[in-house]
């Protein structure tokens, strides 16, 4: 039987930065669609002012950086000593591969080994590492783990899209970031790797192209896109690639790549912070391995919370349950002005 690891990070651009700052704040206040009130620090949460300091948030942007990299480090540590044959990572798509021409809810990428420059088009000044806008990094892909994992979900008799090559875009920043922040330090990261990309952005996807809602000016009910792939999906597909892993000649990892409720898709919160309430509870269910609880989660509830990323999570939940696993490791990191929270997670075989 194989042995499968799983593995639960983050990949908000915005951690790249340098100098770091409070995320996508600055643009929320800018919109004019944000009630008056709120465009004041004295009207947000006290955790929220508490963050935001004197400084806008720059003293707790550079912490939170820092804890953020440690984990990174722990996480690749746990990689690098299961010494995988293979890693899958499950991240979203956000208006780069998946765009009018094709919006599968799932697609495996079984790609070649590619160079792919993560910081060509940055928008926004140096990267934490000083990295010129020309630095190539290389992508080591497996496509034969991939077309032995496609295969054996549509034997399965789930509808699986795959791909053998970008349409658009090199590589979404769900997987370029993971690649990049486990390999902090930059020491190299050799290990080969199969994208499941998920739709996680659904009925936003194409109406926003990537971009942050716009209060001043929402849109009808016409205007938003056909739905994200259900919790119990994502779920249930996890649990569908165990079942065709553990089986096979591969030891795999398995990796969840996104951070939880995010405050510009939270909109009950004019999209200023995140839904800390919702993030603790599934950070409960999962601490407490109840992962009933996160099965019975409804669409409609996860876009409340702004945690539509989370659908990646849902994925490696599913594979936990299906081996019956508990976590070993988990590490709650909760911010206001930084855009999102973050776990950290290790299921070990």
């Amino acid at each position: 039987m194989a042995e499968i690891l799983g593995l639960g990070i983050t990949h908000q651009p915005s951690l790249a930065n340098n100098p770091i700052r409070a995320g996508s704040i600055f643009q929320t206040l800018k919109d004019p669609g944000l009630p008056e009130e709120l465009r004041s620090p004295g009207a947000w949460p006290e955790n929220m002012q508490r963050e935001w300091g004197n400084d806008e948030g720059a003293r707790h942007a550079r912490k939170h950086q820092e804890e953020v990299a440690d984990e990174m480090r722990k996480t690749r540590k746990i990689l690098d000593e299961f010494a995988p044959d293979f890693v899958v990572i499950w991240g979203d798509d956000q208006y780069e591969n998946f765009r009018e021409d094709a919006v599968p809810a799932f697609c495996v990428m079984g790609y070649d080994d590619m160079e792919y420059r993560p910081w060509a088009h940055r928008r926004r000044g140096a990267n934490h590492w000083n990295e010129p806008a020309d630095t190539a990094f290389t992508f080591r892909g497996h496509r034969p783990g991939a077309k032995y994992l496609a295969t054996g979900l549509l034997e399965q008799h789930f509808d699986i899209a795959y791909s053998y090559k970008p349409l658009h875009a090199e590589l979404g920043h769900a997987m370029s970031n993971a690649l990049l922040y486990m390999d902090w330090d930059r020491r190299g990261f050799d290990h080969p790797v199969v994208p499941i990309t998920v739709n996680c952005y659904g009925r936003r996807l194409i109406l926003q192209r990537g971009h942050l809602a716009n209060m001043a000016s929402p849109p009808d009910e016409a205007d938003f896109d056909p739905p994200s792939p259900s919790p119990s999906r994502c779920f249930d597909l996890g649990a569908a690639c165990v079942r065709v892993l553990r089986d096979s000649p591969y030891r795999v990892a398995l990796i969840a790549s996104s951070s939880w409720s995010h405050a510009f898709l939270c909109e009950k919160h004019h999209f200023l912070w995140p839904d800390h309430d919702a993030d603790q509870a599934l950070f409960a269910a999962l601490s407490a391995a109840d992962y009933d609880a996160w099965k019975k989660q409804s669409l409609e509830k996860i876009e409340d919370a702004g945690q539509h990323e989370m659908l990646n999570w849902f994925c490696l939940i599913g594979a936990m349950a299906e081996l019956d696993r508990k976590p070993d490791y988990l590490h709650y990191i909760e911010s206001s002005v930084m855009n999102s929270n973050k776990v950290f997670a290790a299921f070990c075989p």
